[in-house]
């Protein structure tokens, strides 16, 4: 088992006290696909990157057990946290525009990433670069890998930013978001590539979205997130089959081609769906 997360709690301090954002939330994780979707604002994200440690400083984290294959995260030295970070656990950021360092080439930013995980001359890691973007399919890799992030188009900036995660040939791969700025063929196409890549390589992965349908069609289990809790955990080829009220009204707000509506409903909550 890669992850295992029980009773993870992630507040912030108000004027007010303690703000929790994630409340109680426990998973695991293994080789498989997991899917974890739910509004803006409902603690994905936060989980996610509690795994890793990259929390601002003002968070305040607990969890009765918090761990990556075996390693507990709790309490571990930043030493020990680099040296799963990156390299043992990759993390794809929602938008290369952002993610990206806009004075260094493509190929120079996954050179670096070879480099500071695997070691190697100059020349070694630059061919590495080179090789990772023909992983991704990258037409022209050579070429590609001189150019600087403003010279390329969304989807290939989003393969940068995956070979540059697929450097040092991690076990764990979080995708935060990683096609919402994307056009809906591109997006097609980088979630074939991730499948792909995810299942030659055998890793694990842990994909954040907002996309009920994408998760259900690419993902082996879903869990659904409401107010920093976790409301319900599914099988991603029975997601429609789902129970809890809140599922139930995401999948109602979904627009359908067979069945068009009229008007699409209002999500109608319920308060108890808060109850910690």
């Amino acid at each position: 088992m890669l992850v295992r997360i029980d009773n993870l709690r992630v507040g912030f301090p108000t004027p007010q006290g303690l703000s929790e954002a994630v409340r109680g939330v426990s998973l695991t994780l293994g080789q498989e696909k997991l899917g974890i979707v739910g509004e803006s604002g409902s603690g994905k994200s936060l989980t996610a990157r509690s795994l890793l440690r990259l929390l601002p400083k003002s968070a305040v984290v607990t969890a009765d057990r918090l761990e990556f294959d075996g390693i507990d995260l709790r309490g571990a030295s930043e030493r020990k946290l680099c040296r799963i970070r990156g390299k043992r656990a990759g993390l794809i950021m929602q938008d290369p525009k952002y993610s990206l360092n806009p004075v260094m080439t493509a190929g120079a930013q996954i050179a670096e990433a070879w480099a500071a995980h695997k070691g190697g001359g100059r020349r070694i890691a630059a061919q590495a670069a080179v090789d990772l973007l023909e992983q991704v399919k990258i037409r022209d890799p050579a070429r590609v890998a001189k150019l600087y992030p403003h010279e390329l188009s969304g989807g290939m900036g989003q393969r940068v930013m995956i070979a540059m995660m697929l450097a040092p040939d991690p076990e764990l791969l979080i995708a935060d978001e990683p096609t919402s700025a994307l056009d809906a063929t591109v997006q097609a196409e980088i979630l074939r590539l991730i499948e792909d890549l995810v299942s030659r390589r055998g890793m694990g992965l842990m994909l954040i979205s907002h996309d009920l349908p994408l998760v259900s069609h690419f993902c082996d289990r879903v869990l659904v997130m409401y107010a920093g809790r976790i409301v319900e955990e599914v099988r991603a080829a029975d997601l429609h089959r789902a129970k809890h009220p809140y599922t139930r009204g995401l999948l109602a707000c979904l627009p359908s081609l067979v069945a068009p509506k009229e008007t699409l409903p209002v999500l109608t909550r319920d308060p108890s769906w808060n109850a910690a």
